[in-house]
């Protein structure tokens, strides 16, 4: 694995996040890492300097557009960042038998796509300067068809898939490479509260790992476990009232 560059990964202090630390960690790479949580950040921070990583912490939101551009400007001062990942989501539990209430919408879409948006925008300018750099935005296999179970996650998360394939093809003569992230199930705690059923059920360890290969051979589509790729895009690319059909009886959130 590459050393001597930067990688900022929001949404660092667990799941799929923390997995990405870690396995990032090593001697002449300096971590950006970003959390709601201070002691698991602390405990993310200790493992990856374990490993021999330089690892700077922050706990200001994704979702305080003028506090976290200045971090991300600050850092990129101090030393030029070469990955940005933009990890930070929340899923909040929608899909429940009685809806879900507008301050769970919101709060979904300001992590999810603002933060995103927040993550990303300030660092483009200065990836484009430098002609160089990897943009990789967090969606979801939600990003390809509104899953019944969680619709304010599908649609931010399809509002993420649409930011990074558009602007693929727009930084594509600036050196700046846009990568964007389909995870099926990963066991985090955001699935942790989930239950019903999750086919392919992957570790975040392992997500990772297909995450960080798919960035260095820069896939403009991250999509893992392959099974699970194959049936969302199937039900996605099915006439509205097939796809209506399947998704009203499958399983779920009580």
């Amino acid at each position: 694995m590459a050393t001597n560059r930067t990688i900022l990964i929001t949404g660092a202090s667990s799941g799929i996040g923390k997995a990405l630390a870690e396995a990032y960690a090593a001697p002449g790479t300096r971590l950006l890492l970003t959390g709601r949580n201070t002691e698991r950040l602390a405990q993310v921070t200790a493992l990856c300097m374990g490993k021999g990583a330089a690892v700077e912490t922050a706990l200001t939101p994704v979702t305080d557009s003028a506090a976290f551009a200045a971090q991300l400007l600050a850092w990129d001062d101090a030393a030029p960042i070469d990955i940005v990942i933009a990890n930070a989501g929340i899923s909040g539990g929608t899909g429940k038998a009685g809806g879900e209430s507008d301050a769970q919408f919101r709060d979904i879409m300001q992590t999810n796509l603002d933060g995103t948006f927040n993550t990303v925008n300030p660092l483009l300018p200065r990836f484009m300067a430098r002609k160089k750099g990897a943009v990789v935005l967090m969606s979801s296999m939600a990003g390809f068809r509104g899953m019944p179970t969680a619709p304010a996650y599908s649609v931010s998360k399809m509002a993420v898939r649409a930011y990074g394939e558009a602007l693929r093809p727009l930084l594509k003569d600036s050196g700046v490479n846009v990568n964007v992230i389909f995870p099926g199930f990963i066991k985090t705690p955001l699935t942790d509260v989930n239950n019903f059923p999750m086919p392919f059920l992957m570790d975040a360890e392992g997500a990772a790992q297909y995450i960080i290969k798919g960035i260095a051979a820069n896939r403009a589509r991250i999509a893992f476990p392959w099974p699970m790729y194959l049936l969302s895009r199937f039900v996605a690319a099915l006439p509205l009232w097939a796809g209506d059909f399947i998704l009203a009886r499958a399983p779920k959130k009580s």
